[in-house]
């Protein structure tokens, strides 16, 4: 009979079980409608808990589809008392939903779930806790307070993790009861287990992250417990970590004067010379400081690209030269994952390598750009290659060269522009590749594509503008090239150049005919190109007159310019009576500028009219010859492109500012902080609040008697069995002192007995004789 008993129940737990698997099957497929709504009541009033969990998993999908759910929460909550912990999890899932929309009834559940903070299964306290923290009802908070309190002291550390994860929610009920909450956090903080000290960790920086005073006896156990906490926690730490570094721990460096040496001639001798050092500045760290930056160094291996980020977050804002190497390697691992980790990575990476390049030169072949990078990614790439492009040698500098010539001659026009501007960059950076760089700039200007032209020419013209006394061949070669450049800014670009050179080898000049061949076309040209060809014939006019003119200055151009823009120049000036005596009339160029002026009299744009008058009456008047020469042939300063990343250098690795820059305006995004300066030597707290919390470690008894030994400083017996004075016994001592002392114990034992048998023998004898005598 028994064992059909036992045969019948084991075939009901099947059946139920085969019945959970069929409803699970059920549920996970795409619902075709929605059960009537007295079907669910039914379910959710039925006395069989399977009925009974089979409503609840109804209501539960009805909700998350964004249905309405509030019609069955009598019923629901009525299910809170249910031993089922399935059942308990789905109603509490439903009352963090909807109890702000019935806080009187979810109020009649308060009773039930506090009992449930008692109950002898540690996951169902630590729901009850979770569930009674989550109803947002203000009228609870001195009753989710009490709850966090008793949480505290539960044995298990589950609890403990949602006492803590419970401190913010209460917060936000009540702000009154931060002063309790701050007591509970402190002993939160000190937990021995590393999820709950993590938990803590988060609810501190959510409520309360200035009050670092509540840190400094946790300091090193948050440290050591570091490692073992759960990933988002140890984005919380080291977030932290980082705060509390800056404001309690001062930057201190020492300047290294000298070297010590020895002489290598006399190996044996003991004099030590002082070299002559470098001066450079070395960072000194604090212990504490010290102690975690390399507690945090197994986090670079983590499997999340956050957290690997935040420790190069500590590095780079903490640590010496010698840490951020360190994170570097991860950051460049990072470049292996999907698309959109590697965006964020990269920006991160740009950061780091604005302020220390060369550390990133062995990692060059990472940067290169693949066919199946996204434009977000191989931009950065890209910026990476000119980053590190003026520190490497020549095999990797022709590597990258090489990269971005194959890319200037793609089909993909934005792919080309950013690849013509980086081999600017490049050329920028390094003067004995400007060459190569430029010969690879003059193959895009036949391209058909006319804003690559004009984006090829602006960097051509910065090339040009370093070094002008080697390019006037390529000046010459670029206006030879006016016939077939399209782009209106690309015109403008080469008739500016042809006019800043205007005044070299006087009468050999080629500006002369290139005005010339302009002025035909004049009507034709659009109106950047138009601005500058006034331009340029007010150069070669005011050229002639200083070149003609004995009584006027003679003002050469030192073209060493900027992008100078003529257009920018301005005026406005009434046409003044000739008083001066003019250069002869049959002159070429005379005939040029009056010709200009003509047709840009009766042209239709007034910045172009009014340019030309002022232009007019500068070259007018003899006395404001020397003005114009001031203003037209001005040197310009050598012009340079900056990285587009150095825009966002003042922002934090890992935070979003970071990644959207400039669009997130100047101070970030909104709720941005930066991280705060270093404390003042001097100003710091004191290092002994961190000793305060420090845990003992149980000693074994014998090492706490040889302390005690040591401290008293008594004679000890050695081994050999002399006495040393003042030293400690180790356990060598005590093994072989207890040795001594069961052989003493023996021969004592040895020596009772032959006394007791020789007594024993005595008395036989006196017997005997005794007998013998009677």
């Amino acid at each position: 009979m028994e064992s059909m008993s036992r045969i019948s129940s084991l075939l009901e737990s099947a059946r139920d079980l085969t019945i959970d698997a069929a409803s699970s099957a059920r549920s996970s497929r795409p619902p075709t409608k929605t059960p009537p709504a007295a079907h669910i009541k039914k379910l959710l009033d039925s006395r069989s808990e399977r009925e009974v969990l089979d409503g609840l998993r109804k209501v539960i999908s009805l909700m998350y589809r964004a249905q309405p759910c509030l019609t069955y929460f009598s019923s629901v909550v009525k299910n809170v008392a249910s031993p089922n912990i399935e059942i308990k999890k789905l109603v509490y899932i439903y009352l963090l939903a909807h109890a702000e929309a019935e806080p009187d009834l979810a109020l009649l559940s308060i009773n039930t779930i506090q009992k449930s903070l008692s109950d002898g299964n540690p996951q169902v306290r630590a729901l009850a806790l979770k569930t009674m923290s989550g109803i947002r009802v203000p009228v609870i908070s001195q009753i989710v307070s009490l709850a966090i309190k008793k949480g505290l002291g539960d044995m298990s550390p589950y609890v403990r993790k949602a006492a803590a994860l419970a401190i913010p929610k209460c917060w936000r009920l009540d702000p009154n009861t931060l002063p309790q909450l701050l007591e509970y956090l402190s002993v939160l903080l000190g937990d021995k287990q590393y999820y709950v000290a993590g938990a803590a960790v988060k609810a501190f920086m959510e409520i309360c992250p200035e009050r670092l005073d509540l840190i400094h006896k946790h300091y090193r156990g948050l440290v050591r417990k570091l490692v073992d906490m759960d990933e988002w926690s140890q984005l919380e730490t080291l977030r932290l970590m980082t705060i509390y570094s800056r404001k309690c721990f001062p930057r201190r460096t020492i300047k290294v004067t000298g070297v010590k040496s020895r002489n290598a001639d006399d190996f044996y001798s003991e004099e030590e010379t002082e070299e002559e050092g470098t001066g450079e500045v070395v960072q000194v760290l604090d212990p504490d400081l010290e102690l975690l930056l390399r507690s945090i160094k197994p986090l670079l291996q983590s499997r999340n690209s956050a957290v690997v980020v935040a420790v190069a977050r500590c590095y780079v804002n903490l640590g010496t030269q010698d840490y951020i190497d360190l994170s570097i390697g991860p950051l460049i691992a990072l470049l292996r994952a999907p698309h959109d980790i590697q965006h964020i990575a990269l920006y991160n990476i740009v950061s780091v390598c604005l302020t220390r390049p060369e550390a990133f030169i062995k990692y060059a072949s990472h940067f290169l750009v693949h066919s199946t990078d996204p434009p977000h990614v191989w931009e950065l790439k890209l910026e990476l290659l000119t980053l590190i492009f003026p520190h490497c040698d020549l095999s990797i500098k022709s590597l990258i060269l090489n990269e971005l010539e194959h890319f200037s001659r793609g089909s993909e026009q934005q792919l080309v522009r950013e690849a013509v501007r980086a081999i600017g960059r490049c050329a920028q950076s390094d003067a004995r590749t400007s060459k190569r760089c430029l010969r690879l700039l003059l193959k895009q200007i036949t391209s058909l594509d006319g804003n690559l032209v004009a984006e090829s020419l602006t960097v051509i013209r910065h090339l040009i503008q370093q070094d002008p006394s080697s390019h006037i061949h390529t000046v010459i070669r670029l206006a030879k090239n006016l016939d077939t450049a399209t782009n209106p800014q690309a015109r403008a670009t080469i008739i500016w150049l042809v006019g800043e050179f205007a005044g070299i080898d006087g009468e050999n000049n080629v500006a002369p005919d290139v005005l010339r061949i302009l002025a035909k076309g004049f009507a034709d040209q659009a109106e950047p190109a138009k601005l500058q060809i006034v331009l340029l014939a007010a150069k070669v006019y005011l050229h002639h007159l200083n070149r003609t003119s004995p009584s006027s200055p003679k003002i050469l151009p030192a073209p060493t310019p900027d992008y100078f823009d003529g257009t920018n120049e301005g005026g406005f000036a009434e046409d003044l009576p000739s008083t001066h005596h003019e250069p002869e009339p049959d002159h070429p160029i005379v005939a040029l500028w009056n010709y200009i002026i003509l047709l840009a009299r009766y042209d239709t744009s007034y910045d172009l009219r009014d340019r030309t008058r002022v232009y007019k009456s500068l070259l007018l008047v003899p006395s404001s010859t020397q003005l114009a020469s001031l203003m037209l042939l001005a040197p310009k300063p050598v012009p340079h492109t900056p990285s587009p990343s150095e825009s966002r250098t003042g922002f934090t690795l890992g935070s979003a500012s970071l990644v959207v820059g400039e669009a997130g305006g100047l101070y970030g995004l909104k709720g941005y902080d930066k991280l705060p300066d270093w404390v003042a030597a001097g100003k710091e707290p004191d290092p002994e609040l961190r000793d305060a919390g420090v845990e003992t470690r149980s000693v074994p008894a014998g090492a706490r008697l040889d302390e005690v030994i040591r401290e008293r400083g008594g004679e000890v017996v050695g081994t050999n069995g002399t006495a040393g004075a003042g030293m400690a016994k180790n356990l060598n001592d005590w093994l072989a002192e207890s040795e001594n002392e069961s052989s003493e114990e023996e021969t004592d034992d040895d020596e009772e007995e032959s006394e007791e048998e020789n007594g024993e023998e005595e008395s036989e004898k006196d017997a005997e004789g005794n007998r013998l005598v009677k």
